[in-house]
């Protein structure tokens, strides 16, 4: 799957809203209504409420209907939402995985029963799933660990000691340190202050975040695996009264983020497109149940979000 970094301008602010967790029981649908469902990781995290944005108005322009199951980061419910939804006979599903491997099996038994299946962001391993969607986790790392480096030459004499929030639960979230951790090994004036675990939960995160910087105090640079981690990051690097010493990277825009730019201290935020994510897992089931095909990777472009090029994203995240 590919990833491509560019800079673009959006062409209109969407609003986004938070939907409700759909429940597993006693949906029923007209035998003309397809239902589709969706099993998320958590509705705290804009992302996923943008993704269930998106996939909400892709299944109402496309005449069906969306359930979304909220695992609140636990895999188990995942695998137990998946299992509920082939006994209620749904016409398609798709998963934002948290445990990559763990869902297999659910997925495997899901395909069994005839119900097609795409897979959104999480990568699965190789399986009987239609499409996966989303980014190239891996080299977005590596992009913004590229992006990181070229910043600490332009504007910090080459020199930097990077810490990370990250999210070890979270099979994405490690992938995307990884990716940036490659890209500084061997780099002469980078000093890793080591990783923190944020366990994709903001307060968790923040006094992770806190706990860095107070045992590196000489640290220069945060990079944040997703946007519990970038929000702890920014709290902590407020709190501590650092916003003059530490520049923040990560994922995920909030207004806070923005807030960060604007103030200076924070550099650069990869920024996905999560309603794109969700609307293009709905047609992709669309087209599989009704008889069609996909490709089987489906890639969403990111943008690294800079002080440059921040103005159009304001109206999204008022």
């Amino acid at each position: 799957m590919t990833c491509t970094i560019k800079r673009r301008t959006l062409t209109a602010a969407l609003g986004f809203t938070a939907l409700a967790t759909a429940s597993l029981a006693g949906f029923g649908a007209s035998a003309q209504e397809k239902t589709f469902a969706l099993v998320q990781i958590n509705q705290q995290a804009l992302f996923f409420n943008q993704m269930n944005e998106g996939a909400q108005k892709a299944a109402d322009a496309a005449g069906v209907k969306l359930v979304i199951f909220n695992a609140n980061n636990d895999p188990a419910a995942q695998n137990s939402a998946i299992e509920t939804y082939i006994q209620q006979k749904v016409a398609g599903l798709a998963v934002v995985a948290i445990d990559v491997n763990g869902i297999m099996p659910a997925v495997k038994q899901a395909a069994d029963a005839g119900i097609p299946v795409v897979a959104i962001d999480a990568i699965l391993p190789e399986g009987p799933q239609k499409a996966q969607i989303g980014v190239d986790n891996a080299k977005a790392g590596a992009d913004m660990g590229r992006f990181f480096l070229d910043y600490v030459k332009a504007n910090m004499d080459g020199k930097a000691k990077v810490g990370v929030v990250g999210a070890l639960n979270s099979f994405i979230q490690n992938v995307r340190q990884q990716g940036f951790e490659k890209t500084l090994e061997g780099v002469s004036g980078i000093e890793k202050a080591g990783v923190v675990d944020g366990q994709n939960i903001q307060d968790n995160a923040l006094a992770a975040a806190e706990n860095l910087i107070t045992g590196n105090p000489d640290m220069t640079a945060v990079y944040a695996t997703g946007e519990p981690a970038l929000m702890g990051a920014i709290a902590a690097v407020e709190s501590q009264g650092k916003q003059d010493a530490i520049k923040v990277f990560g994922w995920d825009l909030t207004a806070q983020a923005i807030a960060g730019i604007d103030a200076g201290y924070v550099a650069a935020v990869i920024q996905q497109d999560p309603a794109a994510m969700g609307a293009a897992a709905v047609d992709a089931l669309k087209k599989v149940s009704d008889g069609g095909s996909v490709d089987k990777n489906i890639a969403v472009p990111v943008t690294i979000v800079t002080k440059e090029n921040v103005e159009p994203y304001r109206a999204v995240f008022k």
